[in-house]
């Protein structure tokens, strides 16, 4: 017999089918996904999402900026909601994983509650947030943003993506306008399962990542504007050539990265020439530099660093350089009893951990702004995400989401009033209980349950 509070598991085949199915929608052209956000992929995506999480009992509210909530009801009416989720939009060559594990393993959860007939005291409400990829539209987590009350929601509808369309006549298109206002919804915590998108478990063997800090970022869009010339016929110490400017800021982006370290990165992943023709030298290039860290100080010393540059860099070349930040949040760190709480779910169940900073972005650094939340991470092949080829096992997905379900279970409380002998883990008695309703012993002083048979529960005890 398996120790009180470690046989509890998930489904891990029924959690890995769901993840590829789901992956069928918005097929990638190299086994991965492009199911970007507002398109007629994430339509799809989402609707496959609603049959699945009201198969499994739930209702669904849906908010203005398109994000989708599923509730299963707790049996205390004044209990706010425990929240878990991510996102199913992908990038444009995205993988089948980063985003839609958080939130099919959340669903997962919620089903493998349903089978153990365990009821909880506060609602457990699955969310699908709209855009937090930024591929489309920017910035990132734009709809978690907009629940945060960090951007304005009228701001979110006018971004645009690359072909001139507009985020709200888009969210229109695909009609998943909602009616609840963002963030009028309160939560008494927010879990987010998520693949590291990084090597570090991989490398260290580790099966958890405890997410205790997320990294703060700045997105900085420049458009440099030069003169279109024929590239053949234009004499070197006559051009004014916007490319070039591009070029050496690229390379004064990693420098200025270096020079912070450890613990800082910048970069640049998207760029766009005008008119983008072999032979001619652009008159406008439009691209964004990404730089990250978790210290304060640094992220500001890096941003202030990378414009005075930019501006000497285009100045010497005759290059105008305007700048725009399109995205940005502080470093946050998540909340400690959360975050001890996930650490001690993982002890439990016998997997492997290590405290973790996320490198990357995560609707959780907008929810933290307003609710207790912490963040769960599973390892992922070589570190690879934002790639087709990024790939995970079917082990390490349900060991993510085992925890998630025995860390929200502790926060969201299992109700025992169904227990045979009447007694809770709220009234000062200590001594475990069997509950037969949910086929389930719970140990009140260690808050676990022990899932199975009476007569194996039986059996346990007097081992």
């Amino acid at each position: 017999m398996a120790p009180a509070g470690q046989n509890l598991r998930i489904n891990s085949a029924r959690l890995w089918d769901s993840l590829e199915e789901m992956a069928k929608v918005g097929p990638g052209i190299a086994g991965g996904c492009n199911r970007q956000t507002l398109t007629d992929a994430d339509a799809e995506g989402r609707a496959l999402f609603q049959r699945w999480a009201e198969a499994a009992g739930m209702t669904m509210g849906v908010d203005t900026m398109g994000t989708m909530y599923f509730t299963r009801p707790g049996t205390d009416p004044d209990a706010l909601p425990v929240y878990m989720g991510s996102h199913l939009d992908t990038q444009p060559t995205g993988g089948k994983y980063d985003g839609v594990l958080g939130v099919l393993g959340a669903l997962e959860v919620v089903r493998s509650l349903n089978d153990a007939g365990i009821r909880t005291k506060h609602p457990i409400v699955i969310v699908n947030w709209t855009n937090e990829e930024g591929a489309r539209f920017a910035p990132a987590m734009l709809a978690s943003g907009v629940f945060a009350g960090t951007i304005a929601q009228d701001y979110a509808y006018a971004r645009t993506d690359m072909e001139g369309l507009r985020f709200g006549d888009e969210l229109k298109r695909i009609g998943w306008v909602g009616d609840e206002v963002p963030g009028a919804r309160k939560m008494h915590a927010y879990f987010e399962l998520h693949i590291e998108q990084g090597p570090i478990l991989e490398a260290e063997g580790k099966d958890i990542g405890v997410v205790t800090h997320c990294q703060g970022l700045w997105w900085l869009e420049f458009t440099l504007t030069g003169r279109e010339a024929h590239t053949g016929s234009t004499p070197m110490a006559m051009r004014v050539n916007a490319g070039l400017a591009m070029a050496r800021i690229v390379e004064m982006v990693q420098a200025v990265a270096m020079d912070h370290q450890p613990n800082a990165v910048g970069g640049v992943g998207q760029m766009k020439f005008t008119p983008n023709s072999r032979n001619v030298l652009p008159g406008k290039v439009v691209f964004t530099v990404d730089i990250r860290t978790v210290d304060q100080a640094k992220l500001d010393s890096m941003r202030a660093q990378i414009e005075s540059k930019a501006a000497e860099i285009c100045a010497d070349l005759g290059v105008g350089c305007a700048v725009e930040a399109v995205g940005h949040f502080d470093p946050v760190t998540f909340t400690p009893d959360l975050v001890t709480k996930v650490r001690g779910a993982a002890e439990r169940l016998g997997y492997s951990h290590m405290d973790i900073v996320s490198g990357a972005g995560h609707d959780a650094c907008w929810t933290a702004r307003v609710a207790p939340t912490t963040m769960i991470f599973c390892p992922c092949v070589d570190g690879l995400s934002h790639n087709e080829a990024e790939k995970i096992s079917p082990e390490w997905a349900a060991a993510g989401t085992d925890v998630l379900l025995h860390a929200a279970l502790d926060v969201a409380g299992v109700d025992h009033d169904l227990a045979e002998d009447g007694h809770s883990a709220d009234d000062g008695w200590n001594e475990p209980f069997f509950d037969k309703g949910a086929h389930a012993a719970f140990f009140p002083l260690k808050g676990e349950l022990f899932q199975g048979s009476e007569v194996e529960y039986q059996e346990w005890l007097r081992s």
